[in-house]
């Protein structure tokens, strides 16, 4: 499978959660507190009673039951409908969220197939199986908590809080990458293609995001050797914004005789571009360039900020990898870029239970792209003259 750049697969109708709460829909032992008070048994050392079941579940996958339900209601037809019947070691059939739950443990904990089939008493094939099916339904079902801003009136909301964040007028997103490590054998043809500048087996995910920590584009499923600009400009955005088709709003009046285009901000991993802004190169920077740079940083804290949550939430993506398959490894990447949108768009309590975080690439040293636009710079100019009060009127 080629590099994830943006699925556009059919669109299936998608479920909205029932008005009960009830994920399953088959009978009332699978509603939301019968199913868990049975469910949590199963779980080595748990044997709790109702009212402590609930805390338990934010526990073990760390998201809130309105959230689990709202999940359960995106694949339910998928997970229901396929004609294999999954069912515990003991021979009890498992319901739709069982199986949601097995996979969202999975993906959650990065626990390997053994261990999550012992903790729930499954075979760890069937773990698998549950897992990979998810996934399927997923990039189709939750597609719509993935887009580009739209309409021009959330655009407008995600600009108010960039410039809140650092200041920085008519700012869209900012845009970071990050590799997620596999462990490959080394007598394996291909694994040399994956071995990237810091020596290890990785894919990399390159992902723009609003100020809520939402990614809104990603790309994943190159070689983690490839670098961070040449990721950037073997995107569809990047093809879209050179055609006048991406970040083409109205532009920002700043002073009499000065405007700012929509753009994107990024570290020195990427090029300056007309609608990518990076920092200025050098130590001792006279004040205007400083305080760009001093605002620059705070605002594309909110892209490492986000990929680190990613991978603290999403703990299958956060360590090495045991010969993953390299063709569904970016298609799982993808799904949990939907689950921690989602996770967001419900507005879900348990994620403030979570550390921030801005290391997401713990040993990777910084990228140094150095490719200039003039007329990146000369926006650039512009602001850094604007942040300071000193842009002619």
């Amino acid at each position: 499978m080629g590099p994830v750049r943006g699925f556009k697969k059919r669109r299936k109708t998608e479920k909205k959660p029932d008005g009960n709460g009830s994920a399953s829909g088959s009978s009332e032992k699978d509603g939301p507190v019968d199913w868990w008070d049975e469910f949590s048994k199963r779980i080595n050392g748990l044997q709790q009673s109702p009212s402590m079941g609930i805390d338990s579940f934010e526990v073990i996958f760390k998201i809130s039951r309105k959230t689990f339900d709202y999940i359960c209601s995106l694949v339910k037809e998928d997970m229901l409908a396929r004609s294999a019947h999954f069912v515990f070691t003991n021979g009890k059939p498992m319901s739709l969220c069982d199986q949601v739950a097995v996979a969202l443990r999975r993906l959650s904990s990065g626990e390997s197939l053994v261990a999550i089939g012992d903790l729930f008493g499954l075979n760890h094939s069937t773990v698998s199986q549950i897992t990979w099916r998810f996934v399927e339904s997923m990039e189709e079902r939750g597609l719509q908590h993935l887009q580009w801003p739209s309409p021009e009136t959330e655009m407008t909301e995600i600009k108010s809080k960039f410039k809140k964040v650092g200041g920085f007028p008519n700012c869209c997103g900012a845009i970071d990458a990050t590799h997620i490590m596999m462990c490959l054998p080394a007598s394996e043809p291909a694994s040399n293609v994956w071995l990237d500048h810091e020596k290890n087996h990785s894919m990399v995910l390159q992902a723009i995001v609003d100020p809520d920590l939402r990614f809104r584009d990603i790309v994943t499923g190159w070689p983690g050797k490839m670098k961070d600009w040449l990721v950037f400009e073997s995107s569809n955005f990047y093809k879209l914004c050179d055609k006048g088709e991406r970040l083409n709003g109205k532009k920002l009046q700043l002073s009499e005789g000065s405007e700012a285009r929509e753009y994107i901000i990024g570290d020195s991993g990427y090029p300056l571009l007309p609608y990518l802004l990076v920092p200025y190169e050098g130590k001792e920077l006279p004040e205007p360039k400083a305080e760009f740079n001093k605002r620059h940083f705070a605002t594309r804290m909110v892209a490492q900020r986000a990929l680190a949550r990613l991978k603290e939430m999403w703990k299958i993506i956060q360590g090495v990898m045991w010969r993953p398959d390299r063709h569904r490894l970016p298609r799982i990447i993808f799904v949990c870029c939907l689950l921690h949108n989602i996770v967001i768009d419900m507005e879900d309590e348990m994620q403030d239970e979570l550390p921030l975080s801005h290391n997401h690439d713990s040993g990777y040293h910084q990228q140094i792209c150095g490719s200039v636009d003039v007329n990146g710079a000369s926006l650039r100019d512009k602001l850094s003259l604007y942040f300071t009060g000193r842009l002619p009127p």
